[in-house]
């Protein structure tokens, strides 16, 4: 899913590859490589529901996927208006993907606002599935139709399919103990039901889902089970509907393990866990709850049996401090946030620094500044992270690039972390926290060894002979002082936030020795051992694009269409945003020009040029949405070309 190899069918838009007669039926089945389909309408509609166990049955297929949920800030936003559409994309094929697709080749949009919030983005000959039973008069002027768009010939550009799946539904339910607004709920199980039909999706698995759920309500169970029947049944017999599709596995694209479906909050989840396990510590997890960083406490509060402690705390500045008194203790300590909380974090975040304990700070990035958009996805932590503490407050900085590598990347935090004795910030974003796709499930021996060595007794001698214990005294290759846990006979020591003296520990106001302790933890941070920076280029290209965080599938995406074009373009990725790979100075200033996507105003452009003194440029977006790869591929082309 993260190759490098080119493919042709990166650019197909859902291309018919074959055609064929579906065994004793009349109705034709057309083999695609790939589709996106949109779920949209009301958040109160159930479309993240919806396209979540879409894609549920759609990884147990085993095709490649890639999703893009993007929903409301409220809970319950305001019902038929555009700010109140919710929708949840997905792109699955055949082959290795990277991105949830640029444009859908489906829509099922569930009332007029969600079809007007989503029609720019449709391409001429897509196909709309509408719920004809919301195109109410009174529903349309609230979004401004003036005139029903599905009679005005505004769509006669595409495929459009009208179904009354409110009225279908509360039929096929009649026989249900069930209100009409009960029984209306379920159309989305009735739309899901006709989509699975139209591609040919497994159905076992949402129907165990569904008894799960409303194991309790056995009633509203079989009433979802009988609408989602109901919609794959009508997709079979309605003449609207000619044509169903296949989209066949992706079985070259993966290696040969075992997969599931899993979201970037997940994987971070099941990373901090295996972190724990690895290291042999107890995971302590101190956090406030914030969109879109909940999840990872909603998760690890259910794995008690694997030595997890969650702690719900009353304010982000609680959480981390209750954290950091759980790496005082021996912990793997973690908080996790979103960029406001970061904020708040900042003085205790410094205090880890001077402490040199091991905490994990997850910042899950949105739109901001301040409350900003807390469903909508942003790369604007990046400064905030390196240099958002009073004094010399160096912290190290690690990014995953999808959501899978959340995995990964929550291991190498952890590393760091307990190595180096030091506070590290890992930046994932909503895009990566709620977006889902295909995950190998390591096996326990390609887990990296965590193991630490607590301190056990002295390791300094006085001049005197006396020997004693410092806190402050350290390892040669790491610069990482002992981790004493409290109770250990002999090595009490003093903790705080005011400056320490060099070994000892004790409070120490020297000039002198400020300026050791400063360029020491400085030098700490510098040492840390990260892999060299790898570079994708078989075409000895002009143009390097630098990206980092949850842009190397947009990027990647580009560059394919790129060099599919003939056009040579070299791609670069990085994983450590502090310290850098040692080599990056040498990989930059061997292109003509360095071109730097974020979804910021250029904050990693202005780093590195800073530091490099190379003319990095940017290319910046800032919508709450993530890059589309044909919008990449076309400034990159400009760059090229400029």
């Amino acid at each position: 899913m993260t190759s490098q190899v080119s493919s042709p069918a990166e650019q197909a838009d859902g291309a018919v590859v074959g055609e064929q007669r579906k065994p004793g039926g009349t109705k034709d089945v057309r083999r695609l490589e790939r589709v996106v389909i949109r779920f949209a309408g009301d958040s109160g509609d159930g479309m993240q529901l919806t396209g979540d166990r879409f894609t549920s049955e759609t990884a147990s297929f085993g095709n490649d996927l890639s999703t893009l949920p993007n929903f409301p800030a409220e809970i319950r936003a305001p019902a038929g208006t555009l700010p109140g559409v919710s929708s949840f994309q997905l792109h699955f094929a055949d082959h290795d993907i990277l991105t949830p697709g640029d444009a859908p080749n489906v829509l099922v949009a569930m009332n007029p606002a969600a079809l007007k919030a989503n029609i720019g983005d449709l391409p001429r000959g897509a196909e709309i599935i509408v719920n004809t039973d919301e195109f109410t008069k009174r529903a349309m002027q609230k979004v401004g139709y003036a005139t029903s768009p599905l009679e005005d010939g505004s769509l006669d550009g595409y495929g459009l399919h009208p179904v009354p799946l409110t009225t279908l539904t509360v039929e096929a339910l009649k026989d249900f103990d069930l209100t009409r607004k009960e029984a209306e709920r379920s159309k989305n199980m009735f739309a899901l039901g006709l989509l699975s039909w139209m591609y040919h999706r497994p159905t076992e698995g949402t129907e165990r889902f569904l008894r799960t759920k409303f194991a309790k309500k056995p009633e509203i169970a079989e009433a979802n089970l009988t609408a989602f029947r109901a919609g794959w049944n009508f997709g079979e017999t309605t003449e609207d509907f000619a044509v169903s599709y296949e989209v066949a596995p992706a079985a070259k694209a993966f290696p040969v393990g075992t997969y599931r479906n899993i979201s970037g909050n997940l994987a971070l989840a099941y990373g901090l866990v295996s972190a724990s396990r690895q290291a042999d510590l107890p995971l302590f997890l101190g956090s406030y709850p914030i969109t879109p960083a909940s999840d990872i406490l909603h998760e690890l509060s259910k794995h008690k049996n694997f030595g997890v402690r969650t702690f719900q705390a009353e304010d982000e500045i609680a959480g981390i401090g209750a954290a950091l008194g759980a790496a005082f203790g021996g912990s793997l300590a973690v908080t996790t946030t979103s960029g406001p909380g970061v904020a708040l974090k900042s003085e205790t975040i410094g205090l880890a620094v001077s402490l040199e304990l091991p905490l994990l700070v997850i910042d899950i990035q949105r739109g901001g500044p301040s409350t900003g958009l807390p469903t909508k996805t942003e790369q604007a932590d990046l400064l905030q992270a390196m240099f958002g503490r009073n004094g010399e407050a160096p912290v190290p900085i690690v990014a995953p690039r999808t959501p899978a590598d959340c995995f990964d990347a929550a291991l190498e935090a952890a590393r760091i972390a307990l190595t180096y004795r030091t506070p590290v910030l890992l930046l994932s974003d909503g895009y990566l926290a709620n977006g889902s796709e295909p995950w190998r499930i390591p096996a326990l021996e390609e887990l990296p060894d965590l193991r630490v060595r607590f301190a056990q007794g002295p390791n300094h001698t006085l001049d005197d002979g006396t020997e004693v214990f410092w806190p402050y005294k350290r390892d040669p290759e790491t610069l990482a002082r002992p981790w004493a846990v409290p109770g250990t006979p002999g090595l009490e020591h003093r903790i705080g936030g005011i400056e320490k003296q060099d070994g000892t520990g004790n409070i120490s106001y020297d000039p002198a020795n400020h300026d050791f302790m400063v360029r020491t933890r400085q030098a700490k941070i510098e040492g840390i051992e990260v892999p060299d920076i790898e570079v994708d280029d078989p075409d000895d290209a002009r143009l390097l694009v630098l990206g980092w965080g949850s842009t190397y599938g947009p990027i990647t995406a580009a560059v394919r269409r790129l060099r599919l074009q003939g056009v040579p373009v070299a791609q670069a990725h990085l994983r450590h945003l502090n310290p850098f790979p040692g080599n990056l100075g040498e990989v930059l200033r061997r292109y003509e020009k360095v071109v730097v996507p974020e979804m910021n105003l250029g904050q990693l452009a202005l780093l590195i040029r800073a530091k490099y003194l190379v003319d990095a440029r940017s290319y910046n977006q800032v919508s709450g949405m993530p890059f589309k790869a044909e919008q990449l591929a076309a400034a990159l082309k400009e760059a090229i070309d400029g």
